[in-house]
């Protein structure tokens, strides 16, 4: 299959390039991968090959180059896995991106190149990415954004809420109310390729695009990969509400270095993260206790992302008790899995005729579009029992 990847050269994206490049050279220790669990076959309907493209705004030579910066940060695999796949990764040059409306976090990814410094219009853009895309693209072809997290977009009923006002106003040039992520959505489910936004920003979550998602028949999921402090919240509150003990608060304080922390290291890129990562407990236990979500950026930790969770809670008799704990891992190893098992699962949505918003991969995001499950035992359930029903 090919993997069309906005933000390229990325350490998730490169560390799914580096995994997936292996495994076609015989590797197969699938620890991670979702889509290899027996519940799945164990991957048996499933490719093994994966072609890569993408856009980037970072510039770099190529995806090799940009792994091994990460690399050279991070020590966060072997560096055979690296060099077994060099030329490969070698033959991986993104296209040139664009970054409107990305926030003011894009200073701290140092040189970059975007579309919008040609003095291209938003029509032009949305047409240079699609053509991008269609030059690569194929009937396996998956888009998947992983770009750096965008500030909450300027919403407008009159620009969003259709899929008419929606192209007007990119054919008027209105950016004010337009972001990177909503074109290349926009460009992707356009063109009829699966869709699939691993970041918190907006993506195809606006009824314009979901209603273009179902005019072009095409299958779409997000938002924001569910892939650390999140993960174990989704899994551990349900343990309160099944033995029916109160949350009265609960504390969340994240840190993290690399790109990504020096983003959210500004305000207006970290507040949809905040807000993705906060809304969970509500959905899960139905009611919103109170709750201290932070992330901060700790450069020396690099990719090692780091949670600080405080739960208090009230059982029989009143009593007020507490729980802790610590979330220690290296974020590419446990996001970049993913990226190929959401590349999989789409592909094999689309295989069987499934499109618009495909729900039951919520399982992979902290903010799934168009449903309330949050609780990963239940999302897990869901994923498993749709594979089952369409295989």
């Amino acid at each position: 299959m090919r993997v069309w990847i906005i933000g390229s050269y990325g350490i998730v994206s490169t560390t799914a390039m580096v995994g997936a490049k292996n495994i076609e050279k015989g590797y197969d220790d699938f620890t991670g991968l979702v889509s290899e669990l027996p519940h799945f076959d164990s991957g048996k309907n499933f490719t093994k090959k994966f072609e890569f493209g993408g856009h980037e705004i970072r510039m770099k030579e190529n995806a090799y180059d940009a792994a091994l910066e990460h690399w050279e940060l991070n020590r966060h695999f072997d560096r055979y896995f690296l060099e077994n796949v060099k030329e490969e990764l070698e033959k991986i040059v993104a296209k040139p991106g664009t970054a409107i409306n990305c926030g003011s976090g894009l200073a701290e990814l140092g040189k970059i190149k975007t579309l919008e410094d040609e003095g291209l219009t938003l029509r032009e853009i949305a047409d240079r990415i699609a053509s991008d895309m269609k030059e690569f693209a194929d009937d396996s072809t998956v888009v998947i954004n992983i770009a750096s997290t965008e500030p909450i977009p300027n919403y407008s009923n009159d620009v969003h809420g259709s899929l008419d006002g929606f192209e007007r106003a990119i054919d008027e040039d209105k950016r004010e109310y337009i972001s990177a992520s909503m074109l290349y959505a926009y460009s992707a489910l356009k063109l009829g390729l699966p869709y699939a936004n691993f970041t918190p920003s907006a993506g195809s979550n606006i009824p314009a695009l979901k209603e273009l998602a179902l005019k072009n028949r095409v299958p779409h999921a997000g938002n924001d990969g569910k892939t650390g402090e999140t993960l174990v919240k989704t899994t551990l509150a349900p343990m309160f509400a099944y033995r029916n003990l109160k949350i009265l608060g609960w504390m969340g304080y994240n840190i993290l270095g690399d790109f990504d922390g020096k983003v959210l290291s500004h305000r207006d890129n970290k507040e949809s993260k905040v807000m993705s990562k906060d809304k969970v407990l509500e959905k899960i236990v139905g009611e919103s206790p109170y709750s201290i979500t932070e992330i901060e950026y700790f450069p020396s930790l690099v990719d090692n992302k780091m949670a600080f969770d405080f739960i208090h809670f009230r059982g029989f008799l009143g009593t007020p008790m507490k729980f802790y704990f610590i979330w220690d891992a290296i974020d590419a190893i446990v996001a970049s899995p993913l990226i190929l098992d959401i590349a999989r699962f789409l592909l094999f949505a689309k295989e069987k005729g499934e499109y618009g918003v495909v729900k039951e991969l919520g399982f992979f995001f902290k903010s799934p579009m168009d449903t309330d499950v949050v609780n990963t035992h239940e999302q897990f359930q869901i994923l498993v029992d749709w594979y089952n029903r369409l295989k």
